[in-house]
């Protein structure tokens, strides 16, 4: 394989046809279903498949046939075959993965900037989706293509993208098990939905966190009385609520108190853990905008990388019950609500967590307090596999040979249901997880962009591995392990993002 030429066609490719299609796609507020109950009148989900759909069916790629296959009362999804080429396996396949709903708009956006308004600086295309994970699909049949431009052998290709992974992918494990057939038995899953710790090296996720979370709500009053009457007599629902919360979380140091809910790190991800601190340096805390003054959680980089990757935390991403500041006035008010997000490491059961946290937050209520906890997720994260020497090798060799510098493995602190999802249905599938999502790409927050030459660099790494795939099955060492078609109960609503 010629990588030069591999990655000229690739990045002429973007420039020509995959970053102007990707300004169109920003442009459409495919919200997840989760984020709009209406998705299906709007149709923007299914203008979003279009566009892909019309781009790719214009691939000169051999024998690919794309369909859109929608079972009843569910979201979209877009499969695309693309048999194998060049004396490859079809029997051997690859699974490339990617999803088209995006998150919602978010506040904070620049002057300029906006979630549905497309706009190239520099290097950099502004807007929601573009980067999470609008690309993939894109990514996906570049690499392929340029696989076929230079007659270079793969192995019979899977694309997947689904349109529900925002909302926790709640759809798929019913296309997966409607698809088995036609899935086949890939050897590898290549998913290009994740992180990057910088843009100077190729990264591959070796673990996801999971997620549990819900709405806690405490009610203390049938409705909000003076402050000056009640204050001393009645408790306040806030003051109960922090109580509650540091049940759960130590303020001080925001290590989560509750032992259940920690796991133990393995060694080979402890020692991932201290070469990516040592590769990021201070970047893994000052990729956040955080003000200035403000210090992260842990002065050891390790720590930080681990505290993101492997170990369970809280955020407050909402709260319910308060008034704008404008029209506080003097009352205790009857209840206070906030919105749950709490971050899991990746081998703990998240169903399992969830009672934990029932548990802790809702036995023994200060003051008999009517205290509620609505779950609204409750997923498991992943920890992939031992990775192969082939695929070990053909990884670094890529990140080598269109970065310049070997590649780099680290957990990611979110979530990608799907992970978890294929690696219980095919646990002899190898995998290469990566992405554009680098600092200050901002992933579900304002000011999102996609990082145009990673995105170039990321699509050619994928050719190089999808070539290495076929030659590794040509040696007999690769397998694959069939669908388990009655599996898909044992996932059920997973986690989002």
């Amino acid at each position: 394989m010629d990588t030069n030429r591999a990655q000229r066609e690739i990045d002429q490719q973007w420039d020509d046809e995959i970053v102007p299609n990707l300004v169109e796609y920003i442009r459409i507020p495919n919200k997840s279903p989760m984020f709009d109950a209406d998705w299906v009148q709007h149709g923007y989900m299914d203008d979003a498949v279009k566009l892909m759909v019309r781009w790719a069916r214009q691939q000169p790629i051999a024998g690919m046939q794309i369909e859109v296959v929608q079972l009843p009362a569910r979201t979209p999804l877009i499969f695309i075959e693309v048999p194998a080429f060049a004396g490859g396996s079809n029997d051997d396949a690859v699974l490339l993965y990617g999803h088209l709903d995006k998150q919602p708009e978010m506040t904070g956006w620049s002057d300029g900037l906006g979630p549905w308004l497309p706009v190239l600086r520099g290097d950099k295309l502004y807007g929601r989706g573009g980067a999470d994970d609008g690309y993939a699909i894109f990514g996906s049949l570049a690499a392929i293509r340029a696989l076929q431009s230079q007659g270079i052998a793969h192995s019979r290709c899977v694309i997947v993208i689904e349109a529900c992974e925002e909302s926790g992918s709640y759809d798929l494990p019913f296309y997966v098990d409607h698809l088995a057939e036609r899935i086949g038995k890939p050897s590898l899953v290549v998913c290009l939905d994740s992180g990057c710790g910088n843009y100077d090296h190729l990264w591959c996720t070796t673990s996801l966190r999971g997620m549990c979370g819900g709405d806690l709500t405490v009610q203390v009053l049938d409705e909000g009385v003076h402050s000056g009457d009640a204050s001393g007599v009645v408790p306040s629902s806030f003051r109960i609520l922090r109580q509650l919360l540091s049940r759960l979380e130590d303020e001080t140091s925001g290590r989560i108190r509750v032992n259940a809910l920690h796991a133990p790190v393995p060694a080979d991800r402890l020692e991932q853990a201290r070469v990516s601190a040592q590769v990021l340096g201070t970047a893994v805390y000052d990729k956040f905008p955080l003000l200035p003054g403000m210090r992260p959680m842990h002065e050891d980089l390790t720590e930080l990388v681990l505290n993101r990757t492997w170990r369970p935390a809280l955020s407050i991403t909402g709260a319910d019950g308060l008034p704008p500041l404008s029209s506080a006035g003097n009352v205790l008010r009857p209840q206070t609500a906030v919105k749950l997000s709490l971050r899991l490491p990746p081998t703990l059961d998240g169903e399992r967590a969830g009672e934990v946290l029932r548990e802790c937050l809702l036995s023994d209520p200060p003051y008999g307090a009517k205290v509620s906890l609505k779950l609204e997720k409750s997923s498991s994260g992943w920890n992939a596999p031992p990775m192969s020497d082939w695929l070990n090798q053909a990884i670094d060799h890529a990140s080598q040979a269109h970065y310049g510098r070997g590649a780099v493995f680290m957990g990611e602190g979110g979530s990608i249901p799907f992970m978890g999802m294929l690696g219980a249905k095919f646990p002899g599938a190898q995998f290469m997880i990566t992405g554009v999502l680098g600092p200050h790409s901002n992933a579900h927050g304002p000011n999102e962009f996609l990082h145009i030459p990673t995105g170039k660099r990321v699509s050619a790494c994928v050719a190089q591995v999808l070539a290495a795939h076929c030659v590794a099955s040509q040696q007999g060492l690769t397998s694959g392990v069939a669908v388990d078609r009655d599996s898909h109960a044992q996932f059920g609503d997973h986690g989002c993002c």
